[in-house]
């Protein structure tokens, strides 16, 4: 592990002296503003991190060419494959003008590389700042999304069970509901779950956002928002949540590692599962032609069994774009007047709320179409307490990729003794990792 990480931090290293040395140094933009530059003869590449909406930012690349002539070109990274494109593409003469990261780790290996934004258009459109991301006095990163998920649930095959939306309020009503399902799936023609398919397209559902609500509920106990110790309090819940789900599935325990995310969602479009654990995303994918309307569906919080009461949806985000600082003068203008276009321009506000499901932090923002956000805007207009994404805090990639080998292995063969190995990896390797990124 250690080998590992001294080799990406090598890799980063040097990328970094080389692209300096082929750019003539740092172009960080401190002391500048965007509005100095000059975008004529720049253009924009694009790594996109989210495959769902590939097919929206190619179409709203188009319109900006069409309409200005700056060049856009969009390249989408594989499920699961951000950060590893991220390092290849970064060594190529042509490496990305725009790119993301997922928080302050995220930016951690990357801070080098982030155009400082503080002067730029788009900064002065932000609804908070707390949905910037910087480095000292530097905005090294925007959000450019808040996003929400849950239980999604197919109302129709629940309400076939003889439930309601309604009836569930707890972990314990999931449960009971949950098993009363499988015990009935030969009549009724259908799991509870969707498959929690391990594949590296849909094991960030469970090591990333599943596991967020152990972490969210021991930083609320301790009152702390990052720790370089997580102590596991919650993780029995953890447990319980994660038995429910292969235990209630559309799959065998033991096959979840070849499971993928498009049969997770394949299964729930076939209407093979009443629940499906994923994010306001996936609602383009959903809804349509010969798929669901919005009266067949809904999300409700993942019950985690420790404040069910005031439990809302998770909500935040880990989409932060940067610009990259080592680009050409003329393709960082370039990239700033797009993304500013993107968030302030009639044809891409309306693609990020109505095509993308987006709802953006922007005071330019249209109102998003999206049940599912607009759900998790009634939940917390009634009360209900959203739970924070602190999984921008995990330590590291390589953390998650052991969570995620433990829990499959857990899933394979459910022990006390596999879920110790479960544990380990969540709270020895935590401390582990941590001390190797935060090393100086």
């Amino acid at each position: 592990m250690m080998k590992k990480r001294f080799l990406s931090l090598a890799l980063i290293g040097a990328l970094t002296a080389s692209l300096l040395a082929g750019c003539g140094g740092s172009k960080s933009g401190e002391g500048s503003t965007a509005a100095e530059g000059s975008a004529e003869g720049g253009s924009v590449y694009y790594l996109n991190f989210k495959p769902e909406q590939d097919q929206q930012w190619q179409d709203l690349a188009k319109v900006y060419t069409e309409q200005t002539g700056v060049d856009v070109q969009v390249v989408t990274a594989a499920s699961g494959q951000y950060e590893n494109t991220l390092m290849s593409e970064m060594g190529k003469s042509e490496a990305p003008t725009l790119f993301q990261v997922n928080g302050p780790v995220g930016l951690a290996n990357w801070k080098d590389y982030c155009y400082d934004l503080s002067g730029s258009d788009i900064y002065g459109h932000l609804t908070s700042d707390s949905f910037a991301l910087k480095d000292g006095d530097a905005v090294s990163g925007i959000a450019y999304v808040v996003e929400s998920y849950g239980l999604i649930v197919n109302k129709t095959l629940l309400e076939k069970a003889g439930y309601k939306v309604e009836d569930i309020q707890s972990y314990e009503d999931l449960k009971k509901i949950a098993e009363d399902i499988t015990a009935r799936s030969g009549e009724l023609g259908f799991a509870a779950f969707t498959s929690s398919g391990m594949d590296g397209s849909s094991d960030w559902r469970f090591k990333t956002h599943l596991a967020n609500l152990p972490i969210y509920y021991e930083y609320q106990a301790d009152g702390i928002s990052s720790t370089d110790a997580i102590k596991g309090t919650y993780l029995d819940n953890y447990r319980a949540m994660w038995d429910l789900y292969i235990n209630n599935g559309t799959a065998d325990p033991k096959e979840l590692s070849q499971k993928t995310g498009d049969d997770s969602r394949n299964e729930f479009l076939e209407n093979k599962a009443v629940f499906f654990q994923n994010g306001s995303w996936e609602y383009g994918n959903l809804v349509g032609e010969g798929k669901f309307t919005d009266d067949d569906l809904a999300m409700i919080p993942i019950y985690f069994g420790v404040d069910d009461a005031n439990q809302g949806i998770c909500t935040g985000t880990e989409n932060f774009w940067c610009v990259n600082s080592q680009a050409d003068e003329a393709d960082i203008q370039a990239t700033l007047d797009f993304i500013n276009w993107c968030v302030t321009s009639e044809e891409g506000t309306k693609a990020m709320a109505e095509d993308m499901g987006f709802t953006i932090p922007f005071d330019t923002a249209q109102e998003s179409s999206n049940l599912f956000v607009k759900q998790d805007a009634e939940l917390t207009a009634a009360g209900k307490t959203p739970v924070a994404w602190n999984f921008s805090t995990m330590p590291s990639e390589q953390w998650k990729n052991d969570v995620g080998s433990a829990l499959t292995a857990y899933a394979a063969a459910p022990s006390d003794d596999t879920w110790a190995a479960v544990k380990t990896a969540f709270v020895d390797n935590w401390a582990t990792e941590y001390q190797l990124a935060n090393q100086q």
